[in-house]
């Protein structure tokens, strides 16, 4: 069927496989390097508990049925492997069959890790990538030019994203209806990069502009997505350009960067390529079934999007198909930073030689300047944020964290940048603080070196020791 194909996309779903390759080998990498200590047999949230109390329809996964550090190693290694196969292009070389099936293996994959990884696996760019990911099994290869059901679902992708985070903003927080968010949002983001310091100097009106931009690009250009070209070209095209200002103004995972590879997926690229020939008939049915699914679960999401009650970053469905989501509806006016320490003294006084933990992306040494990671994700710095904000958000996991830093254990002491304390002699205390964080103003840039000013606010976890296989602490966080 003419209809069905669209050959003039054949470069842009060429630019688009390739990069969502590397965004799900960035994935896999993270998972690779970091489970342990999360999710590991002696993590702070370790899988073997997790598929004990739930469902496996309720998180379908391969660890339900089995589970242990080295399976978990060797299935994201894997993963890793299977990414670096679909970025140098191993899918062109297979039948169109063997290429779909070769896009559903790190989607099953990652399906499997998310629907398993708990609080450090909640963040919506993990349902985007593997809804993202999931069409992408259906766009084919060399064999047939790109369905243009596949290419308008991935545009329907991208308008939920941008126009539900829209929504999300105007319902939310007053300050981005009065243009007043950016006010503080470079300063109090999760993690900020290396030139957010610069972002949130920039004067107040161009704040103001910087809002009015989102909001447009946001609530109104989602909409050219769907129109003839050139126009849709130049929609997908601001969304681009917004991401990458996005990019260099904090570290957002690989949210940015997966946006603009669905973005990519709406551009004309030229191209002189010959038209392939036409899809065979049973991937017409299968890519038609699979819109059809599509639309059906639609629905929640839709109505969500509508609602007065619009919630952020939710599946609606346990494999992730078609989700919703956003994000800041709300803006912190200030920071605060929870600040780890240890002491090696039997009895700790306030005057105990306190020595501070260093984390990789979150603030912590004023004097430190904010690195960049994305699309790398900090998980253990993205939840210490999360715990700044309400003690609640720490309650499953920061215990562990305690009682493995008390352990000098060795997995946990990788997602650090820094241990103050040597292998061999782990700390007999740790104690956690709460001080706010500002940046600091360019005369105080220039006579201190120090980027941010921090100031004590309360004990956040009291002075905590081991006691046997207990961990002995005032209170819970």
């Amino acid at each position: 069927m003419d209809w069905f194909t669209a050959p003039d996309y054949w470069m842009s779903r060429l630019v688009f496989q390739r990069a969502l390759a590397v965004v799900y080998l960035v994935a896999f990498l993270g998972a690779a390097l970091q489970f342990r200590a999360l999710l590991g047999e002696r993590g702070m949230l370790p899988v073997p508990a997790f598929v004990r109390r739930v469902a496996f329809r309720r998180s379908p996964s391969v660890f339900h049925f089995r589970y242990s550090d080295r399976f978990f190693a060797a299935w994201a290694w894997a993963g890793c492997a299977v990414s670096v196969a679909l970025v140098a292009g191993l899918d062109s070389l297979l039948p169109l069959w063997g290429a779909m099936l070769l896009w559903l293996v790190p989607w099953v994959m990652y399906l499997s890790i998310v629907n398993v990884g708990q609080t450090w696996y909640s963040f919506g760019w993990e349902s985007l990538l593997l809804e993202v990911g999931f069409l992408a099994v259906f766009l084919g290869n060399d064999e047939v030019a790109p369905p243009i059901v596949v290419l308008f679902l991935l545009r329907w992708v991208l308008f939920r994203l941008e126009f539900g985070a829209g929504l999300i903003k105007l319902r939310g927080d007053e300050c981005w209806r009065k243009l007043t968010c950016l006010d503080h949002h470079h300063e109090t983001q999760p993690m900020p990069g290396p030139l957010s310091w610069f972002f949130h100097r920039l004067p107040k009106p161009l704040h103001r502009v910087e809002v009015a931009a989102n909001h447009f690009t946001q609530l109104v250009v989602p909409v050219l997505l769907f129109t003839p070209q050139p126009i849709a070209t130049a929609g997908a095209s601001l969304m681009i350009l917004t991401q990458l200002w996005l990019v260099l103004s904090g570290n957002f995972s690989w949210l940015n960067w997966i946006t603009i590879v669905v973005a990519l997926s709406a551009v004309e690229f030229p191209s002189e390529r010959p038209s392939p020939p036409g899809a065979p008939l049973w991937y017409e049915v299968v890519v038609l079934a699979v819109a059809a699914l599509v639309v059906g679960l639609s629905y929640r999401p839709v109505r969500n999007m509508i609602s007065r009650g619009q919630v952020m970053n939710r599946s609606f469905d346990p494999l992730h198909l078609v989700n919703t989501y956003g994000a800041f509806g709300s803006v912190s006016r200030v920071r605060y930073e929870v600040v780890v320490e240890g002491t090696a003294d039997d009895v700790p006084r306030e005057d105990s030689a306190w020595r501070e933990y260093e984390f990789r992306g979150k603030p912590g040494d004023p004097r430190r300047w904010p690195r960049q990671y994305a699309p790398y994700h900090l998980r253990l710095d993205w939840l210490m944020w999360f715990a700044a904000l309400s003690p609640a958000y720490a309650g499953a996991w920061f215990g562990g964290l305690v009682e493995r830093l008390l352990e000098n254990d060795r997995d946990t002491l990788k997602l650090l940048r820094h241990s103050p304390f040597p292998p061999d002699a782990p700390p007999r205390h740790i104690r956690a603080r709460l001080f706010r964080y500002r940046f600091t103003t360019w005369r105080e840039l220039r006579e201190t070196g120090a980027c941010w000013d921090r100031t004590y606010v309360r004990d956040f976890l009291p002075p905590t020791r081991l006691s046997g296989a207990e961990v002995v602490r005032g209170r819970r966080p």
